[in-house]
This record gives C-alpha cells, sequence and structure tokens, in this order.
C-alpha cells in the first residue's frame, strides 16, 4: 500500500451540485448495484426485484454486477463502473486512504466471515507456526486485515511469510490443492472448506472482523442524495425480510453459490443482520482495523485513521427508525 494521495473529484463535484442545484432522480436512467455471496441481503434485493419495483415509476433500470470480493467492489466503485458496491468497512477505508472517493452509507451485516483456515491434518496449530509459510489472500479485503492482525499478534508480520495473493474462490483451492499452507477465508467458501474439505479454521477472533459496507461514489452521492436513501431503504426491506423468511434466505444463498444447504447454514450461523445503519460500534471497529494496519505499516503513520473515517462514513442516508 502505497503513500496515500487524496483526489479532489468528489469535492469538485459537490461545488458544482451546489452551483447547479441537486440532481433528481429525472437526472438518471440506470444505476449499477453490486450483489456478492458474501453479502446475504444482496440476494434477496436482487431476487425479489426491490430496487426495480422502487425505481420502476422514475424510468430508472437497475443493472447488476457480481462483485467476487471487497477489492473488486471498491474497484468498480473506483471506476465508476458500479454506483453502489458492498465490502467489509475496514477495506473502504484503506481504499478511502488510498485515494478512492467513496462514501460508506449503510451496513449490510456484521459477520464473523473469516478466519485463517489449513487443511485438514495440517501441522499448523497456532499462528506462530506460520513463519515460513506461504499464505494464500486477497489484497484489500478484510480476511488480508484480519490476516495482518493475526501475524502481529503473534509477533510476526507478512514479511515473515509468503503472501500467495489470489482472489478468494481461487485461495480456496490452493489451499486443498496444497500450493499453500494457509488461506485468509472468506465465507461461504470457507465454510465450504470446514464442512465439505474438512479444513481447520487455525485462527478466530470474531472482533477483528469489520462488518460490512455499503459504499457510493462520493460525487454520487452528492448528486444524488434521494436515490441514495431509496437505495438503502430498499436494503432495510430486504433485511427485515430475510430476518422473516430466514429459510427463504437460505435457499436464495443455494441458489447463487450452488453450495450445500449446510454449508450456507454454517456462512448464516455468523452472519447478524441487525441494522441498515453505521452505528457506533461499527465505526469502532473500523478505526480499529485502520489503527491495527498503521501499527504494521501498512498505512502511513501520517494518517489520521480517526478523520478519515468520518471522511468515509456517512449516516445523513440512514434508513427512518429500524
Amino acid at each position: 500500500m502505497t503513500r496515500p494521495v487524496f483526489r479532489l473529484s468528489g469535492l469538485v463535484a459537490g461545488i458544482l451540485a451546489l452551483l447547479s442545484g441537486s440532481a433528481t432522480a429525472a437526472d438518471l436512467s440506470e444505476i449499477t448495484v453490486d450483489w456478492a455471496t458474501y453479502n446475504p441481503v444482496s440476494i434477496l434485493l436482487k431476487n425479489e426485484k426491490l430496487l426495480e419495483k422502487e425505481f420502476e415509476k422514475d424510468g430508472i433500470t437497475v443493472k447488476w454486477v457480481q462483485s467476487a470480493g471487497s477489492n473488486k467492489a471498491l474497484e468498480f466503485l473506483n471506476a465508476r463502473s458500479i454506483d453502489f458496491g458492498a465490502s467489509a468497512g475496514g477495506a473502504a477505508l484503506v481504499a478511502r486512504i488510498n485515494g478512492n472517493p467513496i462514501r460508506s452509507v449503510g451496513v449490510y451485516s456484521l459477520a464473523e466471515w473469516t478466519a485463517l483456515v489449513v487443511p485438514e491434518g495440517s501441522p499448523i496449530t497456532k499462528v506462530e507456526d506460520l513463519k515460513g509459510k506461504r499464505i494464500a489472500v486477497t489484497r484489500g479485503t478484510d480476511p488480508h486485515i484480519f490476516l495482518e492482525r493475526a501475524l502481529a499478534d503473534a509477533g510476526l508480520s507478512d514479511k515473515d511469510v509468503t503472501l500467495v495473493l489470489l482472489q478468494h474462490a481461487d485461495g480456496k483451492q490452493a489451499l486443498l490443492r496444497g500450493d499453500v499452507d494457509a488461506w485468509a477465508g472468506l465465507d461461504p467458501l470457507m465454510a465450504s472448506a470446514e464442512l465439505e474439505n474438512k479444513a481447520v479454521l487455525l485462527f478466530r477472533k470474531p472482533e477483528y472482523n469489520s462488518g460490512g459496507v455499503i459504499s457510493v461514489p462520493e460525487d454520487f452521492a452528492t448528486e444524488h442524495p434521494d436515490i441514495v436513501r431509496r437505495v438503502l431503504g430498499a436494503y432495510e426491506a430486504a433485511r427485515k425480510d430475510a430476518l422473516a423468511r430466514p429459510d427463504a434466505l437460505k435457499e436464495a444463498l443455494v441458489a447463487a453459490t450452488k453450495l450445500p444447504p449446510d454449508v450456507i447454514e454454517r456462512q448464516l450461523e455468523r452472519t447478524r443482520l441487525t441494522t441498515t445503519s453505521i452505528e457506533p460500534t461499527e465505526r469502532k471497529a473500523i478505526v480499529e482495523a485502520g489503527l491495527a494496519l498503521q501499527k504494521v505499516g501498512l498505512v502511513t503513520a501520517d494518517i489520521d485513521i480517526a478523520a478519515v473515517t468520518d471522511q468515509l462514513i456517512d449516516r445523513s442516508f440512514a434508513p427512518p427508525s429500524q
């Protein structure tokens, strides 16, 4: 992670919006939203066509794009190929530090979705045993941040191991083939490795999972605040639907992932769908993730983590009382 270079595009867009007047739904013909298997609510949101119904009267179509990980969602947001993207909160903070002009406006889940994973029968029994080993990880994601924190707790750093940079699904396969010694996993792939391949969760620490946030490009939030509020309102409806119909949520995830029901059940056991609003506890988790990365030198010491977190988080779009 290189020294951050902050961009002015969000600021410029905000000034232009103030000068020209706020844009309305009439100025849009399409919004692009991502869905992901690590974001269960997005599956129901997509399947039930809640956004399509919400924006039909405005003549706005909804385009769906799958994100394979936080890194992909954040890349898509930075490239403006999506308007709404789901990522880990810690990953969104790192992206903002590194110049991605996004605002995190909501939460899609609070989950223990990552752990360090080793194959069945591995002689590795503690994090300290990873010294000199090969570890599969997807850079710029919560599993990456989790790995860095786990290594630091054990008195190690990523210089003591070999990071094998792979997307999540490829990391799982590398672990099962024996190409790597460990994997910084992500559900539901991690649950699949655990139940179907008897992989072992070597190190777990729920508080090191930074939770999932919904982010938008800063200029989009400035120009289309009503659209952002309505999308979050649909997310809130989908969250309530998921809680009211857990079997439907499970079936939707099984269909989307092509994974067995017991694997999806394990993923959902580790998933909390308690809010769509970014609460103080979630902000704290994001700040702590940033401070941990700063401590190990992956974020430069001159960055004010709390201040950038406040630049990242925007609670003004949250749905009313949940």
